[in-house]
Order: structure tokens, then sequence, then C-alpha cells
């Protein structure tokens, strides 16, 4: 009787073991799983095409030569032989926890000068740098321009030496490159 009473003694407390060892795994387990949710892989921004802002569009007229439209808009993404009288100028942005952006913009010739345009509603340059960063919900853009105080304060600072610099002399730069086959 005494054996039988050690026995399930024996057998009770394996029982309690594997339970304490079971629910030991399944908040590990739980917290192995909440672990590898916070864990995202890295995702590449992919950025294609041209950034067409509100002002460029605003600047087309009817009129202006290829160059022109070039020099303001840029290369066209899509140039096609088979539609030699149309440029096509298309914006995308796909970034990591932001709702993707495309944008297009479709420009029309006749003979070598600009005919019309159309698209869709470009935004202006500060609605678009001010989009660029999610965390970011104030959507002020910063001043990129120095006030003329500003200006004051670091005049003639460029042109100073740096002190320590006297020490140091720069080697000459030589005449031209070498070329980067010999032959």
């Amino acid at each position: 009787m005494l054996a039988s009473s050690r026995r399930r003694l024996a057998l009770s407390a394996a029982a309690l073991l594997m339970g304490v060892v079971a629910a030991g795994c399944s908040n590990t387990n739980e917290r192995m799983r909440s672990a590898l949710h916070a864990v995202t892989p890295y995702k590449v921004e992919v950025v294609q095409g041209n950034v067409v802002t509100k002002e460029q569009v605003d600047q087309l007229r009817a009129g202006m030569s290829r160059q022109q439209v070039r020099e303001l808009l840029g290369t066209p993404l899509l140039a096609d032989i088979f539609h030699a009288n149309r440029w096509d100028y298309v914006f995308t942005i796909k970034r990591q926890g932001v709702e993707p952006q495309q944008r297009r913009l479709t420009v029309f010739f006749s003979g070598e000068t600009l005919e019309r345009f159309d698209g869709d509603t470009m935004p202006s340059e500060e609605e678009f740098v001010a989009g660029l960063d999610a965390r970011q919900f104030s959507g002020k853009v910063p001043v990129l321009e120095a006030t003329e105080d500003q200006l004051k304060k670091h005049e003639g600072k460029a042109d100073a030496p740096v002190q320590g610099d006297a020490s140091r002399s720069l080697a000459p730069l030589p005449p031209s490159y070498p070329p980067l086959e010999s032959r």
C-alpha cells in the first residue's frame, strides 16, 4: 500500500510538473508570437519618375518648345516612338507604412511646340515635402531661406581662417587624373 501511494504521489507530481512546463511553454509561445509581430522586415522605398509640382505645371504654356518643356519638367519617364507627339511624366512612390502615391501628367505636342497638357492635380512643392515624412503631422515645412539678420551674423566667417589650419598644408592636385586603363 505504501508503494501504491508513492506511485500515485509520483504520478501526481509528474502531472503537476508537466502542467507547469506546458503553461510556461504557452507563455513563451505567446511572447515569441508577440515579439515576431513587433519585428517587421525592412521594405525598400521605391521612387520612380519625375516629381512634377503645381508650380511647374502653372508655368506650362501652349507654344513652348520641346526643349523648354524638358528644361521645366525634366526628361519624361515615357517618350514613345509610336506616339512621338506625347510625353508622359509619371511619378510613383511606395514607402513602408504610407499609402502608395502615383501622379501622372501627359504633355501633347503639335510638331515641335506644346499644344496642351492633361493629368492629375499636382501638389505644391510645400505640400509634397510635407507629405514625405509620415511621422510629421504638423504639415509645416521649415523656412529654407536665411533672414538678413542671420546672414549678417555669419558674414566674413567663411573667409576667415580656422584656428589650427595654418600648420596644415594641402598637397597640390595633379594636373589631370590618370587614365582609367593603361594600354
